[in-house]
């Protein structure tokens, strides 16, 4: 095990500065060191990470969602408004809505099953973009019109309401009836985590304003309530449950707004955290694909992919209408929208595994999915921002 991470850490952040030079996000480098060191290609990780893998991108996860919630202001949120709420889950139907309408066409799949093919694809990943608004909240960039945080809010969310839908859908496949409790679980989730990561945030301010503790002290804690509120959401089997990624979040907003000094202190330490999980997250994403689908899906789904891509950026741009925003701050806002990765790696095989007869396709989509967009997203990103957005301050 200590070999294998030795050579995820190593390899990885060597292939991610490679493609830093040339340009590239540094994500893909790490993502390519994955398919090369995984089970499909050279298979030299040890099976024991690769079986606490997801864990461990969860781990990742939390750690870059944590981040960000100590960037946030609660201000900033409201400020932006009814264009985050939208975002949370407009594009997401736009992309399911257009896989539905092109996926039976391209591919020959049912309507059901392009359905679930476009929950599964529909997500936008979390990873990849967070790190990229931090940054731009950092150096001002489209700060003034709130837009990185518009973005990071949205991303935040969308996985929930995707992956519910994933759940009404295989259902479906499987015989079930539509559960309505499902589609209500949606926003109860949602302000459930919200209120359960306000709270948590204020008790831990009151906390950590009592108690003088080292602040690596505090990181600790803060991770411990983080895994402890994910492993009661997968815990919990009620209709009703709450997202634990967006309590998470919450509880870095709530603290930076009782204990902003905190808060901040903490922000720093968080990033270097982010130095090595960043590598984990991706090079362990890259583990789970497996090349022989991707070369073997032919052009029809490098179409479809494409396809859907502009559904969800005509979603985006249906979400700012009636804003302030210029044209390029949309545009921006549309590219930021399109990166991949996390969700379609969790999710991608699991109608496989389920049995169902569009599970082969539905992997080999998401596969797909994750290889084009995510260094995609994250390239149109980093070359557009500096030109569409408009700084602040320094």
């Amino acid at each position: 095990m200590l070999f294998s991470i030795a050579l995820i850490l190593l390899v990885g952040m060597f292939a991610g500065w490679l493609c830093g030079k040339v340009k590239l996000p540094n994500l893909l480098g790490m993502i390519v060191t994955g398919i090369i060191l995984g089970p499909y290609v050279l298979n030299l990780v040890d099976d024991s990470i690769l079986r606490i893998s997801a864990d461990i991108r969860k781990i990742a996860l939390i750690i870059i969602l944590t981040r960000a919630g100590l960037t946030l202001h609660l201000q900033d949120l409201k400020r932006v408004g009814r264009p985050a709420v939208l975002m949370c889950f407009v594009p997401a139907v736009f992309e399911i809505l257009g896989m539905i309408f092109l996926a039976p066409k391209l591919l020959g799949i049912t309507v059901l099953e392009a359905a679930i093919m476009g929950a599964v694809v529909g997500a936008v990943s979390p990873a990849v973009i967070v790190p990229k608004m931090i940054r731009l909240i950092e150096t001002g960039y489209g700060t003034n019109k709130g837009i990185p945080q518009l973005v990071l809010a949205g991303a935040s969310v969308d996985d929930v309401f995707v992956i519910v839908l994933f759940t009404v859908f295989t259902g479906l496949a499987q015989g079930e009836k539509i559960s309505y409790m499902s589609f209500l679980n949606i926003p109860a989730s949602v302000f459930l985590g919200i209120f359960f990561g306000v709270l948590s945030g204020f008790c831990m301010a009151i906390f950590f304003e009592k108690v003088h503790i080292r602040d690596s002290a505090k990181v600790i804690i803060l991770l411990s309530v983080s895994f402890l509120l994910v492993t009661l959401e997968d815990c919990l089997t009620t209709p009703i449950t709450f997202s634990a990624l967006v309590a998470i979040m919450f509880i870095g907003i709530s603290l930076q707004k009782y204990r902003s000094a905190v808060a901040a202190r903490l922000a720093v330490k968080f990033n270097k955290l982010w130095v090595g999980a960043e590598i984990l997250l991706f090079v362990l994403v890259g583990t789970t694909v497996d090349i022989r689908y991707a070369l073997s899906a032919g052009m029809a789904a490098v179409i479809l992919i494409a396809g859907v891509l502009l559904f969800r950026m005509a979603g985006v741009f249906c979400c700012l209408l009636a804003t302030e925003l210029s044209f390029k701050e949309r545009l921006f806002c549309m590219a930021a929208y399109i990166p991949k990765a996390t969700v379609q790696a969790a999710i991608g095989g699991v109608p496989l595994a389920m049995g169902l007869g569009c599970g082969n396709i539905v992997l080999t989509v998401a596969v797909l999915a994750i290889l084009i967009t995510a260094p995609l997203g994250a390239f149109l990103i980093d070359i557009s921002y500096k030109k569409l957005l408009v700084q602040t301050k320094e």
